[in-house]
């Protein structure tokens, strides 16, 4: 348990920094699960709408650190494939 008064706000600071990335983390899976689902439905013009929705939304991800910008783009990249396959 922390002893010192800083030590004290140190760890208030931290939960309230770890309950917002859990917040923005889930709102990320929210809309990556958006596309996947459109994806398995094999419904292209729904995909392609989440993931526009979704790939500000990670990017902002990367942006607040919660992911990393290379898992971001990866993640995007990877999304954007499977639905330009959906049209072939």
């Amino acid at each position: 348990m922390a002893n010192t008064t800083s030590a004290k706000k140190a760890t208030r600071k931290i939960a309230r920094r770890t309950a917002v990335n859990k917040a923005r983390r889930s709102r990320v899976r929210n809309f990556i699960r958006k596309v996947e689902e459109a994806i398995a439905a094999g419904d292209q013009a729904v995909a392609a709408a989440a993931l526009k929705a979704a790939q500000p939304e990670l990017m902002r991800a990367a942006t607040k650190g919660v992911l990393h910008a290379n898992t971001a783009s990866r993640k995007v990249s990877r999304l954007a494939q499977r639905v330009k396959g959906l049209s072939a």
